[in-house]
Protein backbone atom coordinates (compact mmCIF):
# COMPACT_ATOMS: atom_id res chain seq x y z
CA UNK A 1 0.00 0.00 0.00
CA UNK A 2 1.67 3.36 -0.50
CA UNK A 3 2.49 5.91 1.94
CA UNK A 4 -0.26 8.83 1.66
CA UNK A 5 -0.16 12.48 2.68
CA UNK A 6 -1.27 13.39 5.78
CA UNK A 7 0.38 16.66 5.88
CA UNK A 8 3.06 19.39 4.71
CA UNK A 9 6.64 20.99 5.47
CA UNK A 10 7.47 23.05 8.47
CA UNK A 11 9.85 24.96 6.90
CA UNK A 12 12.69 25.02 8.85
CA UNK A 13 16.37 24.18 8.84
CA UNK A 14 19.13 22.89 10.39
CA UNK A 15 22.64 24.16 10.59
CA UNK A 16 24.89 22.05 9.41
CA UNK A 17 26.24 19.72 11.90
CA UNK A 18 30.44 19.32 12.91
CA UNK A 19 31.89 15.96 12.05
CA UNK A 20 31.92 15.29 15.83
CA UNK A 21 27.60 16.23 16.28
CA UNK A 22 27.24 13.86 13.33
CA UNK A 23 29.05 10.70 14.84
CA UNK A 24 27.12 11.47 17.92
CA UNK A 25 23.92 11.66 15.87
CA UNK A 26 24.59 8.72 14.09
CA UNK A 27 25.40 6.76 17.02
CA UNK A 28 22.09 8.00 18.70
CA UNK A 29 20.44 7.05 15.61
CA UNK A 30 21.94 3.39 15.66
CA UNK A 31 21.55 2.84 19.09
CA UNK A 32 17.93 3.56 18.60
CA UNK A 33 17.44 0.91 16.62
CA UNK A 34 19.27 -1.29 18.19
CA UNK A 35 16.81 -1.33 21.01
CA UNK A 36 14.01 -1.94 18.15
CA UNK A 37 12.14 -5.20 19.07
CA UNK A 38 10.00 -7.19 16.79
CA UNK A 39 6.64 -6.71 18.03
CA UNK A 40 4.97 -9.58 19.86
CA UNK A 41 2.03 -8.71 17.81
CA UNK A 42 3.77 -9.19 14.61
CA UNK A 43 4.88 -12.76 15.32
CA UNK A 44 1.70 -13.85 16.43
CA UNK A 45 0.02 -12.71 13.76
CA UNK A 46 1.11 -15.30 11.22
CA UNK A 47 -0.26 -17.56 13.40
CA UNK A 48 -3.47 -16.05 13.88
CA UNK A 49 -3.76 -16.43 10.18
CA UNK A 50 -3.31 -19.82 9.89
CA UNK A 51 -5.51 -20.61 13.12
CA UNK A 52 -8.21 -18.84 11.77
CA UNK A 53 -8.16 -16.17 14.59
CA UNK A 54 -9.47 -12.45 14.84
CA UNK A 55 -6.40 -9.79 14.72
CA UNK A 56 -9.65 -6.96 14.94
CA UNK A 57 -7.65 -6.04 17.83
CA UNK A 58 -4.40 -4.89 16.35
CA UNK A 59 -6.00 -1.22 16.98
CA UNK A 60 -7.97 -2.19 19.91
CA UNK A 61 -11.30 -1.44 17.96
CA UNK A 62 -10.82 2.23 16.44
CA UNK A 63 -14.71 1.90 15.67
CA UNK A 64 -15.97 1.53 19.33
CA UNK A 65 -13.80 4.77 20.26
CA UNK A 66 -16.70 6.93 20.44
CA UNK A 67 -17.48 10.38 19.90
CA UNK A 68 -15.14 13.70 20.91
CA UNK A 69 -16.02 17.28 21.59
CA UNK A 70 -13.77 19.77 19.86
CA UNK A 71 -13.73 23.53 19.45
CA UNK A 72 -15.51 22.84 15.68
CA UNK A 73 -18.47 20.45 17.38
CA UNK A 74 -18.55 17.03 18.07
CA UNK A 75 -15.80 14.65 16.16
CA UNK A 76 -16.47 10.65 15.36
CA UNK A 77 -14.16 8.26 13.50
CA UNK A 78 -16.75 5.87 12.07
CA UNK A 79 -15.06 2.56 10.15
CA UNK A 80 -15.60 2.89 6.20
CA UNK A 81 -18.63 1.09 4.32
CA UNK A 82 -17.50 0.78 0.54
CA UNK A 83 -21.20 0.18 -0.56
CA UNK A 84 -22.03 3.18 1.79
CA UNK A 85 -18.83 5.73 1.23
CA UNK A 86 -16.92 4.83 -1.43
CA UNK A 87 -18.89 7.50 -4.20
CA UNK A 88 -17.83 10.68 -1.27
CA UNK A 89 -14.22 9.59 -0.69
CA UNK A 90 -13.53 8.80 -4.45
CA UNK A 91 -15.10 12.52 -5.10
CA UNK A 92 -12.67 13.59 -2.40
CA UNK A 93 -9.60 11.44 -4.18
CA UNK A 94 -10.45 13.32 -7.83
CA UNK A 95 -10.60 16.84 -5.92
CA UNK A 96 -6.52 17.97 -7.43
CA UNK A 97 -5.38 19.27 -4.48
CA UNK A 98 -5.94 16.23 -2.64
CA UNK A 99 -4.79 13.96 -5.74
CA UNK A 100 -1.05 15.90 -5.75
CA UNK A 101 -0.29 13.75 -2.47
CA UNK A 102 -2.73 10.55 -2.08
CA UNK A 103 -2.44 9.71 -6.01
CA UNK A 104 -5.65 8.01 -5.86
CA UNK A 105 -7.40 9.90 -8.73
CA UNK A 106 -9.41 7.89 -11.73
CA UNK A 107 -12.18 5.85 -11.46
CA UNK A 108 -13.68 5.10 -8.46
CA UNK A 109 -11.92 1.45 -8.47
CA UNK A 110 -8.96 2.63 -7.68
CA UNK A 111 -10.41 4.24 -4.57
CA UNK A 112 -12.11 0.51 -3.67
CA UNK A 113 -9.12 -1.40 -4.32
CA UNK A 114 -6.63 0.99 -1.77
CA UNK A 115 -10.16 1.01 0.56
CA UNK A 116 -10.50 -2.96 0.13
CA UNK A 117 -6.63 -3.51 0.98
CA UNK A 118 -7.47 -2.20 4.38
CA UNK A 119 -11.11 -3.93 4.65
CA UNK A 120 -9.87 -7.34 3.81
CA UNK A 121 -6.94 -7.22 5.32
CA UNK A 122 -5.03 -8.20 9.04
CA UNK A 123 -6.95 -5.60 10.92
CA UNK A 124 -3.11 -3.35 11.10
CA UNK A 125 -5.03 0.07 8.80
CA UNK A 126 -8.23 1.16 9.66
CA UNK A 127 -9.97 3.45 7.23
CA UNK A 128 -12.49 5.69 8.90
CA UNK A 129 -14.95 8.42 7.42
CA UNK A 130 -14.87 11.99 10.20
CA UNK A 131 -17.86 12.86 10.77
CA UNK A 132 -18.46 16.68 12.63
CA UNK A 133 -21.73 16.99 13.78
CA UNK A 134 -23.51 14.08 11.74
CA UNK A 135 -21.93 15.22 8.13
CA UNK A 136 -19.16 13.21 6.72
CA UNK A 137 -16.46 15.37 6.22
CA UNK A 138 -12.71 13.79 6.09
CA UNK A 139 -10.93 10.31 5.36
CA UNK A 140 -8.73 9.00 8.29
CA UNK A 141 -6.68 5.85 8.33
CA UNK A 142 -5.47 5.43 11.76
CA UNK A 143 -2.50 2.36 10.96
CA UNK A 144 0.07 0.50 13.03
CA UNK A 145 3.09 2.18 12.36
CA UNK A 146 5.56 -0.53 13.93
CA UNK A 147 4.13 -2.85 11.68
CA UNK A 148 3.68 -0.83 8.51
CA UNK A 149 6.34 -0.46 5.65
CA UNK A 150 7.03 2.96 7.57
CA UNK A 151 8.89 1.57 10.42
CA UNK A 152 12.01 0.52 7.84
CA UNK A 153 12.62 4.23 7.44
CA UNK A 154 12.39 5.32 11.08
CA UNK A 155 13.30 4.14 14.42
CA UNK A 156 9.60 2.55 15.17
CA UNK A 157 8.84 1.64 18.54
CA UNK A 158 6.11 -1.79 19.91
CA UNK A 159 2.51 0.01 19.07
CA UNK A 160 3.72 3.14 17.18
CA UNK A 161 0.32 4.41 15.72
CA UNK A 162 -0.24 6.27 12.39
CA UNK A 163 -2.62 8.84 11.40
CA UNK A 164 -3.52 9.82 7.27
CA UNK A 165 -5.78 12.60 6.66
CA UNK A 166 -7.85 13.96 4.31
CA UNK A 167 -10.03 16.90 4.66
CA UNK A 168 -12.57 16.62 2.34
CA UNK A 169 -14.17 19.88 1.41
CA UNK A 170 -12.50 23.34 0.38
CA UNK A 171 -14.75 24.95 2.64
CA UNK A 172 -13.13 23.16 5.54
CA UNK A 173 -9.36 23.77 4.71
CA UNK A 174 -7.25 26.79 5.33
CA UNK A 175 -8.94 27.63 8.84
CA UNK A 176 -7.69 25.68 11.55
CA UNK A 177 -10.19 22.65 11.15
CA UNK A 178 -7.39 20.16 10.94
CA UNK A 179 -5.30 21.06 13.89
CA UNK A 180 -8.34 20.29 16.09
CA UNK A 181 -9.70 17.48 14.38
CA UNK A 182 -5.88 15.99 14.79
CA UNK A 183 -5.22 16.92 18.25
CA UNK A 184 -8.58 15.25 19.25
CA UNK A 185 -8.05 11.89 16.71
CA UNK A 186 -4.20 11.64 18.73
CA UNK A 187 -5.95 12.60 21.84
CA UNK A 188 -8.72 9.36 20.75
CA UNK A 189 -5.58 6.93 20.31
CA UNK A 190 -3.52 7.93 23.26
CA UNK A 191 -6.90 7.55 25.60
CA UNK A 192 -7.74 3.95 23.84
CA UNK A 193 -4.61 2.71 23.55
CA UNK A 194 -2.88 2.14 26.60
CA UNK A 195 0.64 0.46 25.16
CA UNK A 196 1.13 3.10 22.83
CA UNK A 197 3.51 6.03 23.80
CA UNK A 198 3.30 7.85 20.24
CA UNK A 199 0.83 8.99 17.86
CA UNK A 200 3.08 9.43 14.70
CA UNK A 201 2.60 11.04 11.08
CA UNK A 202 4.55 11.05 7.52
CA UNK A 203 3.30 13.67 5.63
CA UNK A 204 4.70 15.22 2.12
CA UNK A 205 7.24 17.85 2.96
CA UNK A 206 5.91 19.79 0.06
CA UNK A 207 2.15 19.77 1.99
CA UNK A 208 2.84 22.99 3.87
CA UNK A 209 -0.11 23.55 5.49
CA UNK A 210 -0.88 19.71 6.62
CA UNK A 211 2.65 19.62 8.63
CA UNK A 212 1.81 23.29 9.90
CA UNK A 213 -1.32 21.30 11.07
CA UNK A 214 0.43 18.96 12.75
CA UNK A 215 2.33 21.27 14.54
CA UNK A 216 -0.36 23.27 15.94
CA UNK A 217 -1.79 20.34 17.09
CA UNK A 218 0.81 18.84 19.59
CA UNK A 219 3.18 16.51 17.19
CA UNK A 220 6.62 17.87 17.16
CA UNK A 221 9.05 17.31 13.71
CA UNK A 222 11.46 14.74 14.44
CA UNK A 223 13.31 14.03 11.52
CA UNK A 224 12.99 14.31 7.79
CA UNK A 225 12.64 10.39 6.17
CA UNK A 226 12.78 9.29 2.68
CA UNK A 227 9.81 6.85 1.64
CA UNK A 228 9.51 5.00 -1.48
CA UNK A 229 7.33 7.50 -3.01
CA UNK A 230 8.49 10.96 -1.39
CA UNK A 231 10.16 13.11 1.31
CA UNK A 232 8.29 12.84 4.21
CA UNK A 233 8.36 14.82 7.70
CA UNK A 234 8.40 12.10 10.40
CA UNK A 235 5.62 13.99 13.06
CA UNK A 236 5.21 12.40 16.80
CA UNK A 237 3.13 13.51 19.08
CA UNK A 238 4.75 12.08 22.53
CA UNK A 239 2.36 10.67 25.59
CA UNK A 240 4.54 12.33 27.64
CA UNK A 241 4.57 15.50 26.29
CA UNK A 242 1.12 15.20 25.68
CA UNK A 243 0.20 18.00 28.57
CA UNK A 244 2.74 20.35 28.11
CA UNK A 245 2.26 20.67 23.91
Amino acid sequence: MPLPDASADAGTESAPESAAESSTADRADVQDTLDLRLPEELIALFGASDAGESTDDLLDNVSDWGPATTSAGVFQLVSVRIERDLPLISRWMNDPAVAAFWELAGPAAVTEAHLRDQIDGDGRSVPCLGVLDGTPMSYWEVYRADLDALARHYPARPHDTGLHLLIGGVADRGRGLGTSLLRAVADLVLDHRAACARVIAEPDLRNTPSVSAFLSAGFRFAAEVDLPDKRAALMVRDRALRALL
